[in-house]
């Protein structure tokens, strides 16, 4: 106790000794914070939230926010050496976490719902919107040469007084391509050989609905790569639309959810742990967004993509082809493609109507740029920003070690404005919490019911129309020990964490000023009345979209 102020407090130091009759044991402690009051009454938080070992000295910083710009004088290198337990997963585990009953009600009554409809055109376009993957749809105004679908082919699907290309002028001819699943070579599952299509598929927005209306199952046009349609058998129509939904699958679960969530997750952690010390505003601010991504990610690579994992028995890309195809996914992946404004407006999707990921996403990002600009601001004018070494080294970082380098990813190279740090800090928050969410949570629904979402086929793409039958449909599906186990994943992966944190709560006290704690009430405010918008129009649905509810939205990728 200390009855006189000894002037201003920068550093406390702990350190925690073995008990005298136990010396030998390392008995580890988890510190959450230390508040100290001084002789005039005011109280200083000194945050930690992190493990510490018996003999070994832990150095904090008061929960004031401060950048390389103010040059206090420090002890060397007090950087986020956060023990990395603090990022893992307790033993229980997040994958093994059941359920509740009702939320395991709520799934297989979606699951039941999905059954019933999957076969429609209706609700096959509705999931390029909605589903799983709102993110591979783009508006079509010319068709690529290796899609000659032509007008004679389609019209019986349009208007009687219109034309595909009058529908391409209006903004009403939407494509999904599949190319990067292009010349990959199946895997075998218990000795049998499985196989993949790199489809390409024509919808049509019409009267609030998006139907397709042509599907070709390969890049390569040619007669022995037929372009199906509606008016085509039930059969081939059926399995045209499951070799899509197979494709649909790969693309998903590999380039939009691995790699634009987890493993893009993984790089913005690494670097904040790395550049950022542990005083400075952006790491207090993005710390609780990588709160069990490392974890989630080791995870994954050992159990779902490894040599022995998930990806290699029970699905048709497998192991090779796999990686084959997540380098053509990372190459692809860019700036715009992260920050939802942008892609959507790059994929011309602005006026589609029913796209309910567009409206709520838009919205969410509206709520966390306010936010984060209302923080950054706090901290930085622009001089400071361009002045911020760690903040530089920290871009810097991200771009190396994601491979993003590239000048076609778009990737900023430097800060120079408050309002560019605010967006790029957005899209990292936005994409392991919202992001994340609306490629995640979703997988048990609509992919409980297997035929919807194969992992694999058993049967090549079909060469010619009129051959398919009942039974050669139900001989390209998944064997049931293929299905069984892809079923269980994503269920699994469905799952909610015992210890969630939503979107907006800071259970850790990281900051102890004024402003950024009226800017975390604020924030907390918005996104409740979004929640509650959100509720409001899902009453009236038949089909509820609620991944991006802001109760459904973790902070951080954490399962």
């Amino acid at each position: 106790e200390c009855k006189e102020n000894i002037g201003q407090l920068l550093l406390v130091e702990l350190e925690a000794k073995s008990p005298s009759f136990m010396p030998l044991i390392d008995d580890e402690w988890f510190c959450s914070k230390i508040i100290v009051t001084t002789p005039e009454g005011d109280r200083i938080l000194f945050p930690c939230h992190r493990w510490m070992s018996c003999e070994k000295k832990l150095t904090l910083r008061d929960s004031v926010g401060v950048s390389s710009l103010y040059n206090i004088a420090m002890p060397a290198n007090i950087y986020s050496l956060l023990n990395i337990k603090n990022m893992y997963i307790n033993k229980a585990g997040i994958f093994f976490f059941i359920s509740p009953c009702w939320g395991l009600f709520l799934c297989l009554f979606f699951v039941e719902y999905v059954e019933k409809i999957w076969k429609t055109d209706e609700f096959f376009g509705y999931q390029f919107l909605n589903g799983l993957n709102p993110m591979i749809i783009k508006c079509c105004s010319k068709l690529p040469e290796k899609f000659p679908v032509t007008n004679e082919m389609v019209k019986s699907f349009l208007p009687d007084t219109s034309s595909l290309e009058s529908e391409m002028k209006k903004g009403n001819i939407f494509l999904c391509d599949y190319e990067r699943l292009r010349d990959l070579e199946g895997n075998e599952i218990n000795k049998k050989k499985q196989y993949l299509a790199a489809p390409l598929c024509l919808l049509f927005s019409t009267q609030g609905k998006l139907m397709p209306i042509a599907i070709q199952l390969n890049q390569e046009p040619g007669p022995g790569n037929p372009i199906f349609l509606p008016s085509d058998s039930k059969t081939d129509w059926l399995l045209a639309k499951i070799f899509v939904r197979n494709a649909e699958f790969n693309e998903h679960e590999l380039n939009f959810h691995l790699l634009h969530t987890h493993l893009m997750g993984e790089v913005f952690t690494v670097a904040t742990m790395r550049n950022l010390p542990s005083c400075h505003p952006l790491f207090k601010l993005l710390i609780p967004h990588t709160r069990y991504n490392l974890q989630i990610n080791i995870m994954a690579r050992s159990v779902l993509i490894s040599e022995d994992g998930v990806f290699p028995q029970f699905t048709a890309i497998g192991n090779n082809s796999m990686m084959t195809f997540l380098k053509r996914a990372a190459s692809s992946l860019t700036y715009s493609s992260l920050c939802i404004p942008d892609y959507i407006k790059e994929r011309g999707l602005e006026k589609i109507p029913h796209y309910y990921y567009r409206d709520d996403g838009l919205k969410l990002w509206d709520i966390i740029f306010n936010f984060v600009f209302g923080f950054v601001s706090h901290y930085y004018v622009d001089q400071d920003v361009q002045a911020d070494d760690e903040l530089q080294a920290w871009l810097t970082e991200i771009r190396k070690n994601g491979q993003l380098e590239q000048s076609q990813a778009g990737f900023p190279k430097s800060f120079c404005t408050v309002k560019e740090l605010a967006k790029f800090v957005t899209m990292v928050i936005f994409t392991v919490s919202a992001q994340h969410a609306a490629v995640n949570s979703g997988q048990f629904d609509l992919g409980g019911w297997m035929p919807n979402f194969p992992s694999s086929l058993r049967c090549p793409p079909p060469r010619q129309k009129g051959e398919t039958t009942r039974q050669s449909v139900l001989e390209t599906l998944p064997d049931v020990s293929t299905t069984v186990n892809a079923i269980a994943v994503v269920y699994l992966l469905s799952q909610e964490g015992s210890d969630r944190n939503p979107l907006g709560h800071y259970p850790e006290e990281l900051f102890g000023e004024e402003v950024p704690l009226k800017l975390i009430t604020q924030f907390k405010n918005n996104l409740q009345d979004l929640e509650k918008k959100i509720e409001s129009r899902n009453e009236k649905l038949d089909l509820p979209y609620t991944y991006l509810n802001p109760r459904n939205v973790d902070n951080s990728v954490a399962i």
